[in-house]
């Protein structure tokens, strides 16, 4: 399991850097500077009580998000989510040691900073600037987690990544379907469920993920100066 994460890792920084590259990094200038918004959808839980569905007994997630804009392509995002999570050990293909069977409930609140990057130059406008309606996207970002399980709470730095597809429905108003995947640096995002293989989790092995899948809708505000030249 824990490769597998890796891989995905390795895919999305690979897939930043390439858009990192100068045919990428050309963007007009966005007319609003900011974005906020907010979205509902469904989360899930990868850890010791499922190794393999990212969206296994789904629960309620929910965000709110604030944006700046740097272009019709970059954007830097604060995000502030809540997930409900659970997980069944009668779910797993292999046995437990000693047929041992575990369930969860947790709720997690996560603060998290992202960087953003459409695959489009996004937004309305004139013609020659090449804007869409529609762009796909990437994000990956540091955050910060705390999940609460059984009366206790258990805090964990996180590394989230994203994909999504964006469509302006107005010239202010933004939809968005994103996929996101949530690697917490600590096995107890599933409460003190930990090690039941007794092979012992560290920072960076055996840890916890989660998941969401949430459609939002964003509103931009914070018109740049149209006659003046000068960076915010």
């Amino acid at each position: 399991m824990e490769s597998r994460h890796n891989r995905i890792i390795t895919l999305t920084v690979m897939t930043i850097a390439l858009l990192l590259s100068p045919h990428y990094a050309l963007a007009q200038e966005e007319s609003y500077r900011f974005d906020i918004g907010a979205g509902i959808g469904i989360g899930g839980y990868m850890g010791d009580l499922n190794e393999s569905n990212p969206l296994a007994k789904p629960g309620f997630t929910g965000e709110i998000a604030f944006r700046y804009r740097f272009d019709t392509r970059w954007a830097l995002s604060t995000i502030l989510g809540y997930s409900s999570l659970s997980g069944d050990s009668r779910q797993l293909d292999s046995a437990l040691p000693d047929n041992a069977a575990y369930t969860f409930r947790s709720s997690v609140i996560d603060l998290s900073e992202r960087i953003e990057v459409n695959f489009f130059a996004f937004g309305i406008g004139e013609t020659y600037k090449n804007l869409r309606r529609w762009s796909p996207y990437l994000a990956v970002g540091l955050g910060l987690a705390a999940a609460s399980c059984e009366g206790e709470t258990h805090a964990a730095f996180t590394v989230p990544m994203a994909v999504g597809l964006r469509y302006k429905l107005h010239e202010r108003i933004n939809l968005a379907l994103e996929f996101s995947m949530t690697k917490a640096f600590g096995d107890h995002i599933d409460g003190d469920i930990a090690d039941l293989y007794q092979i012992r989790s560290s920072f960076l092995k055996n840890t916890d993920w989660y998941s969401r899948l949430a459609l939002s809708v964003s509103y931009e505000f914070g018109l740049r100066c149209p006659t003046c030249h000068y960076y915010d």
